[in-house]
């Protein structure tokens, strides 16, 4: 659904650090159902959108599927994984079981697990190797 250019995704920079600590979410909605579609699905989009915005988040891609949804963020360090899933799933079900009364049938919006994977510019190999060979340098 939404995509940025690769220039969205560079280092972050503050006073304190330099980060990029890209993050892919997966969110699945309570018992695999299927309710993310139409007007839900344009909703929750609009959702997460906003919260990018809120909180300075950079999105690089966001995906959603009935069933599920991918979300690829690059957050600030001073925000942890558990923050972000927490807040976008918060806000979401909220909002999405407050526009669409069929979604309150659910016991809740979202199963209460999520997955997150740390990506950055180098692969985990790369920055294994680099660090291996620190000492030969």
């Amino acid at each position: 659904m939404a995509k940025l250019s690769p220039s969205d995704y560079e280092y972050r920079r503050t006073s304190g650090s330099v980060s990029s600590l890209n993050y892919h979410f997966v969110f699945v909605p309570k018992r695999r159902k299927a309710v993310l579609i139409k007007e839900v699905a344009q909703r929750l989009q609009e959702i997460i959108l906003e919260l990018v915005v809120e909180h300075g988040w950079r999105l690089i891609a966001l995906e959603i599927m009935p069933d599920h949804v991918h979300c690829f963020l690059n957050v600030p360090t001073h925000e942890s994984p558990a923050d972000v899933a927490r807040w976008i799933k918060g806000r979401a079900s909220h909002h999405l079981r407050r526009d669409f009364p069929h979604l309150k049938k659910l016991p809740s919006l979202w199963s209460p697990s999520y997955f997150v994977a740390s990506t950055g510019a180098a692969s985990t190999e790369v920055v294994r190797k680099y660090i291996e060979n620190q000492k030969s340098n």
